[in-house]
């Protein structure tokens, strides 16, 4: 099945975009101690958040912060099927790929019994799974990074994707898939070598998503120097969120009582 790219004339324009993200904003009640502070504007960008590795439960902390430059793009819908006794259940299952095309990039996968519901909670699941992407040079540090800083490998399944710095110009020399997530993660130049069953889309998206995820684990030379820690959000805001800290009860019903004679 081809990529369906969500652009075109249905596409909403920016003013319409940013209307409808002002209004989720609006509507959104945080229910994790990051996303109160978020909304607080306690935190003012997600690299905070990624510094201290706090896991973002809520895609709308990604809404809030990348908001309209966000772009989605489905990779491909598939049909999977289970056996039961009353016979085969069909479901599909929806890989969505999601980036700002400037240092963030997500891929989220979501299994459903119609193709709408498993587009809406793959782009949710794509959300939650953003990952900050580190650019590099080739040769000399001219201009803005454009190629991943070192050779990366991610693997999943029997596919391993690596992916290598290339020259100011080269392009992005892979497949479509690696390329679509190269791209939507802001690299401009890249050399990219695929093991494997690489028929399996799922595979290759997840093992070029994982080579892509590792280019901030690798500690270069140029970030020797002395980390000087600071304190958690969740630390230096403490007061804070015991202040606005509201409980919220949920009433049960207990279902009727049976006579029994």
């Amino acid at each position: 099945m081809t990529p369906v790219l969500r652009e075109g004339p249905e596409a909403p324009g920016a003013p319409e975009w940013e209307a409808v993200v002002a209004s989720a904003e609006a509507s959104w009640l945080p229910v994790t101690k990051l996303g109160r502070l978020v909304k607080d504007m306690k935190i003012k960008s997600l690299e905070e958040i990624y510094l201290f590795s706090l896991p973002i439960k809520e895609s709308e902390i990604i809404d809030f912060f990348l908001g309209a430059s966000l772009k989605d793009e489905v990779l491909k819908i598939m049909p999977v099927q289970k056996q039961t006794r009353a016979g085969q259940r069909t479901r599909f299952k929806a890989f969505v790929a999601i980036g700002d095309y400037n240092g963030h990039v997500g891929l989220g996968v979501k299994c459903s019994k119609e193709v709408a519901t498993a587009i809406r909670g793959a782009i949710i699941l794509a959300k939650l799974s953003i990952v900050p992407v580190r650019r590099g040079y080739w040769g000399n540090k001219i201009g803005k990074p454009h190629t991943v800083p070192c050779k990366v490998t991610g693997r999943c399944g029997s596919v391993l994707v690596r992916l290598i710095p290339a020259p100011r110009g080269t392009g992005i020399v892979s497949a479509p898939v690696p390329k679509k997530l190269l791209m939507m993660a802001g690299i401009d130049d890249c050399y990219t070598s695929a093991r494997g069953c690489t028929a399996t889309l799922g595979n290759f998206a997840k093992a070029t998503f994982d080579a892509i995820s590792k280019t901030y684990s690798y500690l270069t030379p140029d970030l020797w120097k002395e980390t000087v820690f600071t304190k958690s959000p969740y630390q230096e805001f403490t007061d804070h969120l015991v202040k606005t800290h509201t409980r919220v009860s949920v009433q049960r019903t207990q279902a009727p009582a049976v006579a029994t004679t």
